[in-house]
């Protein structure tokens, strides 16, 4: 099936590499379906992989590497904006979250549109510390083209803070939904740290 790899050992299907360019809808079906059979049965075996998506090959759990990852994009709160910036003399907002993923073990693509479809979908009101969240902030509504990393969740969408590398104040962390220029260009959240981490 074009998309879809299967390994295969001593004449069995071992495993499936599945190509999230061909079919993103599929994975994220099996993967909610997974996360749900994970939450019943927790001592269950089964194992995902998605290279430049979600990964399991790092070594801590969820909440340690997600901390990981805010605590190196904080180290560089007030580095100014530079498009196509990757280091502490300017960042753009996806060289933010790629350098600060990095650190956590986690390789992400470079750019916020690439990063849109890693991971699995969260619903904004399920986003944990570490999840990815996208903005279509140009003329075309659909066209993903900001990314930050939520710090901060709590009982409220009021509570959700996020760090990012604004245009005009460099990286910043701060509320969510504080203005509504976020409001309106917001559009959804992603995983990237597997639950197996």
């Amino acid at each position: 099936m074009k998309g879809i790899e299967f390994i295969q050992e001593n004449g069995k299907t071992v495993k499936a590499v599945i190509d999230l360019r061909v079919h993103k809808e599929l994975f994220d079906e099996i993967f909610t379906r997974y996360q749900a059979e994970t939450l019943a049965n927790p001592n269950s075996t089964v194992h995902t992989h998605s290279e430049g998506h979600i990964s399991d090959n790092v070594s801590g759990n969820h909440d340690a590497i997600a901390q990981k990852a805010i605590e190196a994009a904080r180290t560089y709160l007030g580095t100014q904006h530079v498009m196509g910036g990757v280091s502490s003399n300017g960042l753009d907002c996806s060289g933010l979250t790629h350098l600060a993923f990095k650190e956590a073990g986690i390789e992400l693509s470079r750019d916020s549109r690439s990063q849109a479809v890693s991971g699995v979908d969260v619903s904004i009101d399920n986003v944990e510390a570490g999840d990815l969240v996208f903005f279509a902030t140009g003329s075309d509504p659909n066209r993903i083209s900001h990314v930050g990393i939520i710090t901060k969740t709590g009982d409220s969408r009021d509570d959700l803070e996020f760090i990012h590398t604004s245009t005009s104040r460099g990286v910043v962390e701060e509320p969510l939904f504080r203005y509504e220029y976020w409001q309106k260009a917001y559009r959804h959240a992603r995983r990237v740290i597997s639950p197996l981490a």
